[in-house]
């Protein structure tokens, strides 16, 4: 019986590991400070900043993996956020 629980924790911890970090979590305001936007920031000037950052950042000029997946995460979560008050 302490077998299967064991096991189900393992699996529980490991699938939540595996979607957590595929789609990643961010707070609006935390992506705005991260894109250096304003709260009226509309989708090209998101686009506009993720770009310019994610130049700076990326894995093929020098940045690291983690770095670019909060970027990206970043405008993700603005451009989420951008259409459900549209």
């Amino acid at each position: 019986m302490a077998k299967i629980i064991l096991v189900g924790l393992l699996a529980y911890v490991l699938w939540k590991l595996w979607t957590d970090h595929g789609r990643g979590h961010m707070s609006p305001a935390d992506a705005r400070r991260l894109l250096d936007l304003s709260a009226n920031a509309d989708a090209r000037a998101i686009n506009e900043a993720h770009r310019r950052l994610i130049a700076r950042v990326h894995p093929d000029v020098g940045g690291s993996e983690e770095l670019a997946r909060r970027v990206n995460v970043a405008r993700d979560t603005l451009l989420a956020e951008l259409s459900r008050r549209s």
